[in-house]
């Protein structure tokens, strides 16, 4: 991971030298994700998020944001409205790391404490990478699945994805140079591993011990009466996951003397 921290960086502060503004800031709200435990309900909340970033203003229209967010992410068949999820019964908890670059727009002018306009509505979109490690309960332990290949793979699945955010939000100009703001973004994932479900069971044969087993089938825990038969389906096929934030950020403009009024 650090060698993209480094490539993002370079990036980011080679993008325009001349620009005249820098904002930094902090962000915090929800988290959830739409994957093989959430399957059709993109605006569910399953955890929260906290971040820091800085930002460099190309002009009032454009800028270029470079963040680090800690979040969590989970899901648990047995919550779910449906009985075949509930059957299935597996659930999971995921910490993720990211760090992202992106580009914001701002549909109006907007300056803090210097433009016409206390407010903009604005979207962004970027790259970047993120670490996650999907965990899950057993005997009130918490059980880290990556290296347990519950799905029988050959080997784990890699510890650090590929995403690609982008989302919608509103800022306002709340005092001199202070702004607030609120948004909605989501992540495309280059993984279907954020829940450690993706397939199909997997023989037992293939699992590396007693304890990927357990953590393989979980539907037999209510009343001995296991569903995993191997081969058949385990996660909805679908080839990524995604995850989302949502929240408030509140950050403030050092403007110069030289800045684009």
């Amino acid at each position: 991971m650090p060698k993209y921290i480094a490539a993002l960086f370079i990036l980011f502060i080679s993008l325009n030298v001349q620009a005249q503004t820098w904002e930094v800031g902090g962000s915090a709200g929800m988290a959830g994700y739409i994957g093989d435990l959430n399957v059709n309900n993109p605006v569910k909340p399953s955890g929260g998020f906290a971040g820091l970033f800085v930002k460099r203003n190309f002009n009032r229209y454009l800028a270029a944001k470079l963040s680090y967010s800690f979040g969590q992410i989970s899901g648990a068949d047995s919550t779910s409205d449906y009985q075949q999820f509930r059957d299935r019964n597996l659930s999971f908890t995921t910490p993720l790391k990211e760090l992202s670059l992106v580009a914001e727009f701002n549909f109006m002018s907007y300056i803090p404490d210097a433009g016409k306009n206390l407010y903009t509505p604005y979207i962004y979109a970027g790259g970047g990478i993120t670490a996650f490690a999907p965990r899950a309960m057993l005997n009130g332990s918490q059980i880290g699945l990556r290296q347990l290949r519950t799905e029988g793979q050959a080997s784990p699945y890699a510890k650090y994805t590929l995403v690609l955010p982008f989302g919608a939000g509103i800022k306002y100009n709340i005092s001199g140079k202070w702004t607030l703001a609120a948004d909605l973004g989501y992540r495309i994932t280059r993984t279907d591993y954020l829940d450690d479900v993706s397939g199909n069971y997997a023989p037992a044969s293939a699992l590396p011990n007693a304890t990927a087993v357990k953590l393989a089938d979980r539907s037999g825990e209510r009343n001995n009466n296991y569903i995993g038969t191997p081969g058949t389906q385990r996660g909805d096929y679908r080839p990524r996951d995604f995850y989302m934030f949502a929240g408030f950020t509140i950050s403030y403009t050092f403007v110069t003397q030289q800045c684009y009024y």
